[in-house]
């Protein structure tokens, strides 16, 4: 029994608590050999809300997700909903100063996190946090904790604690106060300030753009979702979880990506839909060009995230049977704008990121915000139910993001054929995507420039094989002080994530200014480009031997 299209009045619970009395014993999510009903999920995630509510989070406090993609995140996702509180997730690569920001600005009152997890230690960086987070209350902490810590919460006891109370007469009132239109998700995307900016997604901004994208992918309660993206996401938490949720088809998470376990995921779970960027189809596709794996139950997915060079695509198509649909998005979009469906035709598949999702309006805009003629480059706007509320504790962003008429400035550039097809022209932001993830360049220059030999940094994106584009720095180093590029990339290694790491760094390089006094930066990315070309600027790897653990003892500039 799919939801009726057009439905747009769901909360992301209502979907949960749907397939739970339709399809109890249907597979919900499948975790390594741990697998779940979706009557399985809607009971924990029924314990987990009511052990928050007994902790005292109440609506539209704010609840840090942090953590690989375990299942305990998407019962999180789904309890938290269910009380009407706000998930607020955080990138597992994120270093102490990153989770810091996030949950020191949305004022979060607790976070979910787990033990240490593929190297990552959560709970030794939240304690490095801790003292300056006034509002975090509560750490709620998945696996095992030291006997001794008794300050931290297990996931387990909060379960306990909601066992009983989650089928009192209170618990389902309370679980009852939200609404469609309530803030469900922040999820922090960086912008030309150069701090993290919070977008504040509602229920129904969720659902319909899940609803809208089930409707290009066609998806049934037959359909099994690999999913390798982080739930961090947007890509992970609304095309993977919500949009699987929408028909009850299955979930399979990987913890963090593995093209070679991907691959075998797919071949073992019989996967039928596949979600990624690029680079993780490259990596897949690389696998396959010395080891077999079956990939013949594969029927599509979306690619997103960055362009898809036209040869990937076919290469996917092709040699793993995956009819991909290319789309294009944001978050602050909920997260889809335009996609391809299914049966468009070939080559417009392969060459364009498809048409607005149904229900969608999208123009391509002057800078008068004036509609361009068809064929002509501008602005790529967007207006529907989908479109965010607007950016948490910053009205002015908000305002200049979404224009009184209700269209979202994406500040991306594109152009629209006679047919409707959208085509991703560039970037009218300096946003640069570094194997998947975004990266901005005034967040990054802001960093270093606290380093004491940087006078002045401009960051710039250049294409690189493996990644798509990796950063690359021009750097005027203080007058009396010396720096190389090593001890420069060294300085940061382990206090930010390592995608904002510039790869290349040209030190005493001029930088190219304006009249106005501004860094002219496709002079500069030309610059860098020819230099690296030329063989006069190297790669550089942060040296093991340096790193720093969370930025302890580092010297900035006073």
């Amino acid at each position: 029994m799919p939801v009726a299209y057009k439905d747009y009045n769901l909360t992301i619970s209502d979907l949960l608590e749907r397939d739970a009395m339709v399809f109890p014993t249907k597979e919900a999510v499948v975790v390594g050999d741990r697998r779940y009903s979706y009557f399985d999920l809607n009971e924990e995630a029924n314990r987990l809300a009511a052990g928050l509510l007994k902790m005292g989070v109440r609506r539209d406090d704010k609840v840090a997700i942090w953590m690989h993609n375990l299942y305990e995140w998407v019962v999180a996702w789904f309890a938290v909903a269910k009380i009407g509180a706000v998930v607020v997730p955080m990138d597992t690569w994120y270093k102490p100063s990153e989770a810091e920001y996030i949950m020191g600005h949305s004022e979060s009152v607790c976070v979910i996190t787990s033990e240490e997890t593929e190297g990552v230690d959560f709970i030794s960086m939240i304690d490095a946090v801790s003292p300056r987070l006034p509002n975090l209350e509560h750490v709620i902490v998945v696996g095992r904790i030291p006997p001794a810590r008794k300050d931290l919460t297990p996931y387990q006891s909060l379960l306990q604690w909601g066992r009983d109370w989650k089928d009192s007469l209170s618990f389902q009132e309370a679980i009852r106060v939200k609404g469609v239109d309530d803030v469900a998700f922040i999820l922090y995307t960086s912008g030309t300030t150069g701090k993290p900016k919070g977008a504040m997604l509602t229920h129904r901004n969720i659902t319909s753009n899940a609803i809208e994208v089930d409707l290009v992918l066609r998806i049934t309660r037959d359909d099994r979702v690999l999913i390798p993206v982080p739930f961090s996401h947007a890509f992970g938490s609304i095309l993977g979880i919500t949009l699987a949720a929408v028909n009850a088809a299955t979930m399979v998470p990987t913890i963090g990506f593995d093209p070679e376990e991907s691959l075998r995921m797919i071949e073992k779970e019989g996967i039928t839909i596949c979600h990624g960027v690029p680079t993780m189809f490259i990596r897949m596709l690389n696998v396959l060009e010395h080891k077999d794996y079956d990939t013949s139950t594969l029927r599509t997915g979306i690619v997103a995230g960055a362009p898809c060079p036209r040869e990937v695509m076919e290469d996917v198509m092709d040699i793993m049977g995956c009819n991909l649909s290319n789309a294009y998005g944001e978050t602050e979009a909920g997260p889809i704008i335009t996609a391809n469906r299914l049966d468009d035709p070939l080559e417009k598949r392969l060459t364009t990121v498809g048409r607005p999702l149904p229900g969608l309006e999208a123009h391509i805009v002057d800078d008068d915000n004036k509609p361009v003629k068809q064929g002509d480059v501008g602005e790529i706007v967007a207006r529907g139910v989908n479109i965010m509320k607007g950016y948490f504790k910053d009205t002015d962003s908000t305002d200049t993001t979404i224009d009184k008429k209700g269209w979202l400035h994406t500040g991306d550039l594109g152009m629209m054929d006679e047919e409707g097809f959208y085509y991703i022209v560039g970037r009218k932001k300096d946003m640069l995507i570094v194997g998947g993830f975004n990266v901005y360049p005034p967040e990054v220059e802001a960093y270093f420039i606290e380093h004491p030999g940087v006078l002045d940094i401009s960051i710039v994106g250049i294409p690189d094989k493996d990644l798509g584009e990796v950063p690359a720095a021009a750097v005027h180093v203080t007058p009396g002080e010396s720096l190389t590029g090593q001890e420069l990339i060294d300085w940061a290694y382990g206090d930010i994530a390592s995608a904002k790491i510039p790869r290349y760094v040209a030190i005493g390089h001029e930088l190219p200014y304006s009249g106005r006094g501004k860094v002219q930066k496709f002079i500069l990315r030309d610059q860098l480009h020819e230099l690296i070309e030329g063989k006069e600027l190297d790669k550089l790897v942060p040296t093991e031997a340096k790193k720093k653990k969370g930025g302890k003892g580092k010297a900035k500039k006073k």
